[in-house]
């Protein structure tokens, strides 16, 4: 994978060279650029579920503390599973309910159904998993705040013990530079951005003297095409141009 300083170059000799440099002026500095790609990025995370994946993390608890602050890159908070009695691995000091022994666990009723009982066995061994979790705290009431990026556990902690969070994170702007589905919108959306600044700039002069009367600069013309390209690049998203799920619709 490449360097985020070499993807991040990419996207700007991408847009230098459609905004035609080499054979005209291009007014703008490395701070547009930048400011540019910044502004596709968080467009992109906004209106895109391709920008986030799931992912699991351990986080410890502190005994009688309740409250605690994830990474920022943390999205949401979906679960929280604790080492459990229903856990085939020992109990209270076994593993959580959602661990790699209780996959190769599924895996064998799933596997070798003809002789194990198949999937009936199955839907009745998860949910005695999820009734014994009930039963004796396997899973821990919570809230979370988006903005601050705090957890607030219901349960005072009695002990101190590591929790397992299934969260959504947003994904790295290395991985989504790197991202084929995602990376040609970035481009694009960051080129119509330059449009934009660049036709702002060149709309406070619509015109430069000269011993020939002078040249008209296309500002306005700039501004307008890198705005009906943004609205489409967006319009785009809802479609799963980009790798998102796009738009559906619910029946009943």
């Amino acid at each position: 994978m490449s360097s985020l300083k070499t993807q991040k170059q990419e996207v700007f000799d991408y847009v230098y060279a459609l905004l035609g440099g080499g054979m005209v002026d291009v007014e703008l500095d490395p701070v547009h650029y930048e400011t540019a790609l910044g502004k596709a990025l968080g467009k992109f995370r906004q209106r895109s579920d391709n920008s986030v994946e799931e992912s699991y993390m351990f986080m410890p608890t502190v005994i009688d503390q309740n409250e605690y602050t994830l990474p920022s890159e943390v999205v949401e908070v979906r679960k929280l599973f604790r080492r459990s009695v229903g856990s085939r691995t020992g109990g209270g000091d076994g593993g959580t309910l959602f661990e790699p022994f209780n996959l190769a666990y599924t895996n064998t009723y799933l596997l070798s159904s003809s002789n194990m009982g198949g999937l009936a066995t199955y839907d009745m061994f998860s949910q005695y998993q999820e009734l014994v979790g009930r039963m004796f705290g396997s899973f821990i009431e919570f809230k979370w705040n988006t903005q601050t990026k705090k957890l607030t556990l219901l349960q005072r902690p009695r002990t101190e013990e590591d929790l397992l969070l299934y969260c959504y994170n947003y994904r790295g702007d290395d991985q989504l530079l790197d991202d084929y589905l995602a990376k040609q919108w970035i481009k694009d959306y960051t080129l119509a951005n330059c449009k934009y600044m660049l036709g702002e700039a060149r709309s406070k002069f619509a015109t430069i003297s000269g011993p020939q009367g002078g040249s008209t600069l296309n500002g306005d013309a700039l501004k307008a095409e890198g705005t009906a390209e943004m609205e489409k690049l967006e319009e785009e998203l809802k479609t799963a141009v980009a790798g998102g799920v796009g738009y559906g619709f619910t029946i009943g």
